[in-house]
């Protein structure tokens, strides 16, 4: 049996064609790691979500803002009950100007912003190219102060620079591309498996009718409804996850919500 068969064949009959669709725009978003939550935390506590635009792998905006809230979602189901932010650290690793998406940029703004406000503790920039500053400049005008103020330029040659990193990240956890000495690296198969146990487990919890909440379940529960979605990705069978590591979106609805109303097409 092929593997497109396989992953026809094991999937979750419970979805609707919309959310089978969906299922599988997400796992093709998320194959080349270009956002992942990471497998630590910060000194602090707070949950890590690594982004890597140089690994950019479609060009559907609504594809890639969909991915960037089902992450989102993602990292507020690990926050301890004494923390309500995340880290955003953005790796600039095989970053050109042709990675460059401003209507990407203007809705992430946005989405962060209108959805997520104060949920940014702190957003490291590392080795962003010289080129970078003046995309930045454009940047700024869609953040609000308090936004841009959290953000950080970090360069490895710099040891000035490179102190904010040890003051935030245990360096033997940190990936050695980002200043760090661990030296794993991303795995597609591992991540896979991780976010469809959190997507259960999110589901289980949304589902039942438990008062008192894990200490790491989203502070933000809706409800598990899930409309249609539009959908302008270029996933395709071959994109999405196979049956060993096949992740359900935990929550469409949400991520719907948080996009209604953004020029994504």
């Amino acid at each position: 049996m092929s593997s497109i068969q396989l992953k026809r064949s094991t999937k979750d009959k419970s979805l609707s064609p919309a959310e089978q669709q969906a299922q599988e725009d997400i796992a093709h978003e998320a194959e080349t790691g270009k956002i992942f939550r990471a497998n630590y935390c910060d000194k602090l506590g707070r949950p890590v979500l690594v982004m890597r635009p140089g690994f950019q792998n479609t060009n559907s905006t609504s594809g890639q803002i969909k991915y960037l809230v089902y992450c989102m979602e993602n990292a507020l189901m690990h926050l301890n009950q004494d923390q309500e932010q995340m880290v955003w650290l953005v790796d600039f690793q095989g970053w050109a100007m042709a990675s460059i998406s401003v209507k990407v940029t203007r809705e992430t703004a946005h989405i962060l912003q209108d959805h997520y406000p104060e949920r940014l503790g702190v957003g490291i920039l590392y080795n962003p190219p010289k080129i970078f500053e003046s995309f930045w400049t454009m940047v700024k005008p869609f953040l609000e102060p308090k936004t841009y103020k959290k953000v950080k330029f970090v360069y490895s040659n710099d040891p000035k620079s490179q102190k904010i990193i040890e003051e935030i990240f245990d360096l033997d956890k940190l990936d050695v591309a980002l200043g760090g000495r661990n030296r794993a690296g991303f795995d597609y198969q591992a991540y896979a498996r991780q976010m469809k146990e959190d997507d259960i487990r999110k589901s289980n919890f949304l589902d039942s009718s438990c008062s008192s909440p894990p200490a790491s379940i989203l502070f933000e529960s809706h409800q598990p409804e899930s409309p249609d979605l539009d959908h302008d990705s270029n996933a395709s069978d071959e994109g999405g996850l196979s049956s060993e590591g096949e992740a359900t979106p935990p929550n469409l609805k949400c991520i719907d919500e948080k996009t209604q109303g953004l020029s994504l097409n």
